[in-house]
């Protein structure tokens, strides 16, 4: 049998080219990948299938991003330098478990508290975007908005007219939202931003951009409003129809936002600020900067910014600090639980040293798989003595965790590995009795008509709902 020498050529040459991408690729995951399994199973990937293996971790494998960050900003007084006493003396005035928080947070993420500020929870977009829209249109100077998704829908156009009534003002808007979830809608939002008068709107890697394709995996999740720097709405609720559950839409969500005055904006100034230079626009002094007012409240309060461009897993080792001061109760509020073995052994040991641990999760999920892939963790969990409560549709979007009725941890972030180790996530920490009292009174309102799931020694899930459950959780990063 005759072989065309030219033939043999190519095939040597393109052998040998996917050899040197195999060889290239596996030094970028041994070099950026830092969890062992990951690292082995991406690597056995790109050898047993060269060049699908290559592509897939191409645009799924790449979960960082470098992009330079901006100096932190601190203003108004801090929590370890108001009223003109000591260290020493603040520090006795706090309770031990959340001094040491403090200490901890302070290595995690060097923002200093700031205190002075005013913090109020708000249940749905039902009484949300009305408060949102009023802000916006009140607005003299600045409207800052970013959102993972913002719906070309009824709740969007709430927050259009709005826009215009800010301009109108002479206020300058700028709008920013993360390049998957704008596709949540079609036509997007896109178009009608981008055609308004004094509104500028950029999107933060666009997923339609080739360029972009290695950063498919990476999404911007955070949800912040901020009118004049005075004022802003902070939480995990993003703009779309379904958050306006009495209007009886066809997916409702249940979700919160809180309402947060005082000198902490200026943190979730800086973040926006720095997610807005990062999709291309140009460097801007945000009003907050400039606000000089009397102090709204009492609560301290910390911005901690995450993701995959840098120091990444801020937030999840705030959650580790949180679960291992508790003294007496944790709450958890989320609606995607799929943390990986650390965050749960956590769990299993503050629950053994007897502290009551409450997690609320929706009983069905949103998305294909999910419920499947949380049930595989349940056993474990139950067994320590982890309460797991399955609230009642429609499904519940909210994100809370509440320590010893004292401390909140609230934001974008889910508990899961996407928002702890991929996505841009924005977290606040403060410490409030008011808003914490607030706050039990809806996650009881959320336990009065969940189920409680039940662990019982003798039961036995069949081989093929073991097997579908583990199998879905191997997904873990990609829900």
């Amino acid at each position: 049998m005759h072989i065309d020498p030219i033939s043999a050529s190519s095939f040597g040459i393109a052998g040998f080219l996917f050899l040197v991408l195999q060889i290239l690729v596996t030094g970028h995951i041994i070099c950026r990948k830092d969890d062992v399994k990951s690292s082995f199973g991406w690597i056995g990937l790109v050898w047993l299938a060269p060049l699908v293996g290559c592509i897939v971790y191409i645009v799924f494998g790449i979960n960082r991003i470098r992009r330079k960050a901006l100096s932190l900003r601190n203003k108004g007084p801090d929590i370890f330098t108001v009223t003109g006493k000591t260290e020493e003396e603040i520090e006795k005035e706090i309770p031990k478990p959340f001094l040491q928080l403090l200490r901890l947070g302070y290595k995690v993420h060097p923002q200093r508290f700031a205190l002075g500020n005013r913090a109020q929870a708000f249940v749905n977009g039902d009484s949300a975007y009305p408060e949102m829209c009023r802000l916006i249109a009140s607005a003299q100077k600045e409207v800052l908005m970013q959102s993972y998704i913002f719906d070309n829908d009824r709740a969007g156009k709430m927050f259009v007219d709005a826009f215009k009534q800010a301009v109108q003002n002479g206020a300058k808007v700028k709008v920013l939202v993360d390049g998957v979830g704008l596709n949540y809608s079609k036509p997007t939002i896109a178009s009608v931003l981008r055609h308004m008068r004094g509104v500028e709107f950029s999107v933060f890697l666009p997923s339609k951009s080739p360029v972009n394709l290695p950063f498919v995996n990476l999404r911007n999740h955070r949800k912040i409003l901020i009118v004049d720097g005075r004022a802003a709405f902070f939480g995990g609720m993003n703009v779309a129809e379904g958050n306006l559950v009495n209007t009886h839409p066809k997916e409702p969500i249940v979700d919160i936002t809180f309402r947060v005055e005082g000198p902490v904006v200026d943190q979730m100034s800086r973040v926006f600020e720095e997610d807005w230079i990062f999709s291309g626009k140009k460097h801007f002094i945000p009003a907050s900067f400039q606000v000089s007012a009397p102090l709204p409240g009492t609560m301290p309060a910390r911005v901690i910014p995450d993701g995959p461009d840098g120091d990444y897993g801020k937030i999840e080792l705030m959650v580790l600090g949180a679960l291992a001061c508790a003294q007496k109760s944790v709450k958890v509020v989320t609606p995607y639980f799929l943390p990986e073995s650390n965050i749960l052994t956590a769990l299993e040991v503050v629950a053994m040293r007897g502290v009551d641990v409450e997690i609320i999760l929706p009983s069905k999920s949103n998305i294909f798989g999910m419920d499947g892939a949380m049930r595989s963790n349940f056993a474990r969990l139950l067994k320590k003595g982890v309460k797991i409560f399955r609230t009642q549709p429609p499904f519940d979007h909210s994100k809370i965790m509440l320590v010893d009725d004292a401390w909140l941890f609230i934001g974008s972030a889910n508990w899961d590995v996407r928002s702890f180790k991929l996505n841009f996530e924005c977290n606040m920490e403060c410490m409030d009795k008011q808003l914490a009292r607030e706050v039990n009174q809806i996650i009881a309102h959320k336990k009065a008509t969940a189920v409680s799931e039940k662990w019982d020694k003798n039961a036995k899930p069949s081989l093929w709902r073991t097997l579908a459950d583990n199998t879905l959780r191997l997904l873990t990063p990609y829900y």
